[in-house]
């Protein structure tokens, strides 16, 4: 029995020692999965914190792209605006080349009407000249029978002398001679009557020669001057052809333009369109995500409840720690699955980055085709105003013909003063002599020729006065076409001038808006003053010494300024071209030869360039609506060298105009 109670008592405190080390075993390795789970607890805390700062960070990404997509919709909505104006604007091209097609051929009818007035007056010449050899045969013909019948004169007249003298010595014996003498006498005086009359009827034909001599040189050099006038008018007429095709291919060419600028800008909206339906899938994304962010949540909730629970039952540990195995490869499955998604969302963000950057490198090609297109019409406007002086040019060619046709009347009435001198003088020469009587029926008839030819001429001359009523009237019209297109052109260079100042009057408004706008957010604060239409910053409150980096208030005072600008821009009219321009200034004092910037002037272009690329890339400003220029030190507001004066000198200035 006490053998027994011996080994009883030993058994009991040999498996003591043991309970304790199972205790001790059980409770190491209880300690050892606690640690485990809190390892794993912080890790999984960290990767929630750092899945809820992306899914901030793709928010503001979002939300960015949504304002992109809102500026490219507005630009969008603006290229439309462009494009119906320049559709306008192709119409009245049109019209004007329409209005030119009329003028060219009322040129060409023109051109014709004077070839044939060239023609008919060739064909006068032809025959005056013709009429001139036969007027010089006749004369020549005249002048050797009259010298003939002054031969025979001559010898009449010696004949007489004999027979006077042989009647004196037989006067008083022969009765019969002396009545022979007395009719020999008679036919004497009657053939110097005729001599006198042919003499008058020489010296006649002689003067009409010479006056239609002149009259056939005058029109020669009339001819010589309407084939000048012509050859110009033929090379006004083929400038005015190669100008027009040149026109049409032009225009031709805006069409393509204009159907190139429609497809893209059918493009950039499909494209848009599709940007948007990425936009909606981001989105179903991110709420699935942030829903799955939601259940780890719920998760994790769950979980430290386990844990609450295993703190207070032990017996149940084998239980909590499989399910907390379990739960914790739930999570890391969700984990990866969030990093897949959270990857896939970045490349979806790249993807849209640079589609964007796609359709600004778009819309930048577009808005250069349409300042092309706008250079075009301001070209072709250039064309309407040489085509203005064109006209003036077939005006002062009217005033040509005008001149010729008063030479012509002119000359008409110096060959009658010609015909009345020679009548004079045939006067005078009737008086003077009495010879060469007989041959006056052949020189009547000679002059009758004479004066025909003479009426032939004034009916030719009549027909040209006909002509050149005809030429006048059409000339007249032509001035008054001409009239009438200087009238429309008078009136819409009005209707422009109005639209240019009524623009500038709006502009003026806005910009009296932005300043009070401007004034009332910034006018109090130190370091920005109002100088006339300039908002004046000081370089000390935008950037630090020597940077052109803008600071914390610099950035501060420009996001106000931008924030002015949003709030006015909607209310300007789409026709206003306005712009803000940025000019940086300095003080006389150089750049420090450690400084990155070789001299003031670039430092001033560096600080503009910062506000301006700040307006557009930050704030959303349009590029196309800001402008940088850096004026170093050559424009002081004030030319003191004190410390006031420099720093006054050393500047930002805003100004609100217009391009």
């Amino acid at each position: 029995m006490a053998l027994r109670r011996r080994s009883g008592a030993g058994f009991t405190a040999n498996i003591w020692p043991g309970f304790v080390d199972a205790m001790t075993a059980l409770l190491l390795v209880l300690m050892f999965v606690l640690t485990i789970f809190m390892v794993m607890q912080f890790v999984l805390q960290e990767t929630i914190n750092g899945q809820d700062r992306r899914l901030e960070e793709l928010g503001s990404e979002l939300a960015t792209l949504a304002e992109a997509l809102g500026l490219e919709q507005q630009r969008s909505d603006q290229l439309e605006t462009n494009v119906a104006d320049l559709a306008g604007s192709l119409s009245e091209s049109e019209a004007i080349s329409e209005t030119r097609r009329l003028t060219i051929a009322a040129l060409e009818a023109d051109i014709a009407d004077a070839t044939t007035r060239i023609a008919s007056f060739e064909s006068q010449v032809a025959s005056l000249l013709a009429r001139n050899s036969d007027l010089d045969t006749a004369l020549a013909a005249a002048r050797d029978e009259s010298a003939e019948r002054a031969e025979q004169l001559a010898a009449t007249t010696d004949e007489l002398t004999a027979t006077t003298q042989e009647v004196a010595r037989l006067r008083d014996a022969n009765a019969e001679v002396i009545s022979r003498a007395e009719a020999l006498q008679l036919a004497l005086a009657q053939a110097r009557e005729e001599i006198d009359e042919k003499t008058e009827a020489a010296r006649l034909a002689a003067a009409q020669r010479e006056a239609l001599e002149t009259l056939i040189a005058d029109l020669q050099s009339e001819a010589a001057a309407q084939q000048a006038t012509l050859a110009d008018l033929s090379v006004q007429l083929d400038a005015s052809r190669a100008e027009g095709d040149r026109r049409a291919s032009r225009i031709t060419e805006l069409a393509a333009a204009l159907q190139d600028t429609t497809q893209e800008r059918d493009a950039l909206s499909e494209a848009g369109t599709a940007l948007r339906a990425e936009l909606d899938t981001l989105e179903t994304r991110l709420s699935a995500e942030q829903q799955a962010r939601l259940e780890e949540q719920a998760a994790i909730a769950a979980l430290q409840d386990r844990l609450d629970t295993t703190q207070t039952a032990l017996s149940e540990e084998e239980r909590a720690r499989l399910e907390e195995a379990a739960a914790v490869e739930r999570l890391r499955t969700q984990l990866a699955d969030n990093q897949e998604a959270l990857s896939e969302a970045e490349r979806a963000s790249l993807a849209e980055a640079a589609a964007t950057a796609a359709l600004r490198a778009r819309l930048a090609e577009a808005d250069t085709e349409l300042s092309a297109m706008t250079l075009a019409l301001e070209q072709q406007r250039q064309e309407a105003e040489e085509t203005l002086t064109l006209l003036a040019a077939a005006e002062s060619a009217r005033a040509l013909v005008e001149t010729a046709r008063a030479d012509e009347l002119s000359e008409l009435e110096r060959q009658r003063a010609l015909l009345a001198q020679a009548n004079a003088l045939l006067t005078e020469q009737r008086s003077e002599t009495t010879e060469a009587r007989r041959e006056v029926a052949l020189l009547n008839q000679q002059a009758a020729a004479l004066r025909q030819q003479l009426s032939t001429l004034q009916a030719l001359l009549d027909e040209s006065n006909a002509r050149d009523a005809e030429n006048e009237v059409r000339i007249e019209a032509l001035g008054s076409q001409l009239n009438t297109a200087l009238a429309q052109v008078a009136a819409e260079q009005r209707r422009r001038a109005d639209a240019l100042e009524d623009e500038a009057e709006q502009l003026r408004q806005y910009r009296s808006e932005f300043f009070g706008r401007m004034r009332e957010l910034l006018g109090n604060q130190e370091g920005v003053r109002v100088v006339g239409d300039r908002f004046v910053f000081s370089s000390e409150v935008l950037f630090e010494p020597g940077s052109a980096s803008l600071g914390f208030d610099g950035r501060k005072q420009i996001t106000d300024v931008a924030r002015v600008i949003q709030s006015i821009a909607g209310e300007i009219p789409e026709d206003i071209d306005w712009i803000l321009q940025v000019n940086g200034h300095t003080d006389r004092i150089p750049v420090g030869t450690t400084s990155e910037y070789a001299d003031n002037w670039e430092l001033s272009q560096a600080r503009a360039l910062s506000v301006v690329r700040y307006l557009s890339e930050v704030e959303g400003i349009p590029s196309d609506r800001l402008a940088a220029a850096g004026y170093g030190e050559y424009q002081p507001v004030d030319d003191g060298t004190s410390f006031e004066a420099l720093a006054r000198n050393r500047r930002i200035e805003l100004k609100f105009t217009e391009r």
